[in-house]
């Protein structure tokens, strides 16, 4: 699921990134902080102090290389926290770093965090809301340190921002039966997630020292980072270490089946998928594999987009968020979710033939008929239009509102729906989107809507920018996104389908798109989910 717009988008952020360096290095030292493990020194910018590459583990390498993560150790002396770590290893031929005169960007010593804190609170004992970022990459790419991701503009509206690396592909979701037969727990597969789950322990330990207040933690997240928010929000690791959630364009509520579950497996399937990669490895143990070098094994051409994901190993997450709800048996916290309304068009997925989508939804049998009549595919470009729709649909919109309901049933705590509109503004490469694609809201969330990475944003979008904004920092400060001078967002309810919209144009609440497509998509889940029940 390759484009040329993430390449061009992937360029633009790591130009920005560059331009941004000596900025940090002019920056001023502030006063150190004391942590649990020693002593931290980071920088005062523009009226927010900065803390850059902050260990919270203890570098995975050697013996450490598909284990749960350690604590890091103590460290004598101040550390200087003024500058970004290196990404976790990831394929350079679908990641954002893969441009020239990036190479040392990446190590396997990669468990370190991020900060951005307003100047110290005047008043004793004063806290703020802490919101923690968990970046997005299909499981196999990224860094929190993308410029889009840096949190200054949020960290401006009263908050502190903390965006931890976590680890990715084969060295963050590899399962094996020998792994497995090593945990104690005897598991394998979710060291990624075991990771975030270390960063907000590591928060709820330590945020106070940087006026953060460990009871008030929001987890936020988006594509990949917004499917780690909803199974931590499903975990019963994470319980207790985060009050709210906001989830954008990601979701692990699929059942396991024929028409995918995004990567998302049971154990056994994933170590005998973990077990036949290291056959082709040529490896004869996980020893020897421990061996090689962590770059060589995540530049393998065979490592796709869903190789390497969570998995359901009944320890870290039960494998399926949504018998979890059901069950009654989530974490105690308040969710804001939701998708963009055009996701997948020129982002995932590449021009079909019409006989191409027919097979594909005959994946849905015995709901075919009813697919093809909401999702029509009389000619070839019907035929991609359909494609898009019912991948949107399936990947993102109906997740979403499956998550939204399921917490609006359960009634102990609050959900929050919304659909981001705001058409894809001008830029100065390829083809201009129509809607608003798969990570276009990250720039409005983080504020990053001036004139950069090429695009031309308006008044309009940093207006648009301002009150997203301000909803998720309402959000995490009470569990309500609403506040003074922002249009009402009500309270998603159990049978009422309704959805905030999210654009310049129509900023407010109103009727859910597509609700027939996806009140079709719920009778075919369901149907699976009690076909699954039943083996």
């Amino acid at each position: 699921m390759k484009s040329c717009r993430r390449w061009l988008r992937a360029g633009l952020f790591l130009l920005a990134f560059c331009c941004l360096c000596p900025l940090v290095q002019a920056a001023a030292a502030v006063a150190p902080v004391q942590v649990a493990n020693g002593w931290v020194q980071g920088t005062a910018e523009n009226g927010l102090m900065v803390y850059r590459g902050i260990p919270y583990a203890a570098p995975p390498v050697g013996e450490l290389r598909w284990r749960e993560p350690q604590p890091p150790a103590d460290w004598d002396g101040v550390l200087l926290a003024d500058h970004f770590r290196a990404a976790c290893p990831q394929p350079v031929y679908h990641s954002f770093l893969s441009m020239e005169n990036t190479v040392g960007q990446t190590a396997e010593d990669c468990l370190y965090l991020n900060i951005w804190t307003p100047e110290m609170p005047a008043a004793a004992g004063e806290k703020r809301p802490v919101m923690v970022w968990l970046h997005g990459g299909s499981f196999l790419f990224g860094a929190p340190f993308q410029p889009n991701y840096t949190g200054e503009k949020l960290a401006k509206q009263g908050v502190v921002v903390v965006s931890p690396a976590y680890r990715l592909g084969v060295l963050g979701f590899l399962a094996h039966p020998e792994l497995s037969a090593e945990s104690p727990h005897g598991v394998s597969g979710n060291y990624g997630l075991l990771d975030q789950i270390a960063a907000l322990r590591w928060v709820q330990a330590n945020i106070a020292a940087f006026g953060g207040d460990p009871q008030n933690v929001t987890i936020f997240g988006e594509s990949a980072g917004g499917i780690s928010v909803s199974i931590l929000c499903s975990s019963p690791l994470a319980r207790g270490l985060f009050q709210r959630a906001i989830s954008e364009s990601g979701a692990a509520f699929l059942p396991v089946g024929k028409w995918g579950s995004w990567g998302i497996q049971r154990l056994r399937a994933a170590e005998q998928e973990g077990a036949a990669y290291v056959q082709r490895r040529g490896a004869a143990s996980i020893a020897e594999l421990r061996q090689v070098p962590a770059e060589a094994l995540v530049q393998d051409p065979s490592i796709q987009e869903g190789t390497f994901w969570a998995v359901g190993d009944d320890y870290v997450w039960p494998g399926d968020a949504y018998g979890v709800y059901e069950a009654g048996q989530q974490n105690a916290v308040d969710i804001l979710v939701g998708s963009n309304s055009n996701e997948v068009a020129a982002f995932f997925s590449q021009p079909i033939r019409r006989e191409d989508f027919l097979a594909y939804a005959r994946l849905f049998a015995p709901w075919t008929e009813q697919v093809l009549q909401l999702y029509p595919a009389d000619t070839d470009e019907a035929a991609l239009q359909a494609k898009w729709a019912l991948l949107d649909d399936v990947a993102f919109a109906w997740p979403a509102v499956a998550w939204a309901g399921l917490q609006a049933k359960a009634g102990q705590h609050n959900a929050w729906l919304y659909c981001f509109e705001q058409p894809e503004p001008k830029h100065d490469f390829g083809d201009q989107a129509a809607g608003a694609m798969h990570t276009d809201e990250i720039n409005y969330v983080f504020g990053h809507v001036e004139q950069n990475y090429n695009y031309h944003y308006t008044a309009a979008d940093r207006k648009l920018s301002g009150q997203m904004m301000a909803y998720w920092v309402n959000f995490a400060r009470t569990g309500d996104p609403n506040g003074p001078g922002l249009p009402l967002w009500p309270q998603y309810r159990a049978g009422q389908a309704t959805v905030m919209h999210l654009s310049s144009q129509h900023l407010g609440s109103g009727s859910l798109p597509h609700a027939e497509r996806l009140a079709l998509l719920d009778r075919i889940f369901a149907m699976a989910r009690t076909a699954a029940a039943l083996h």
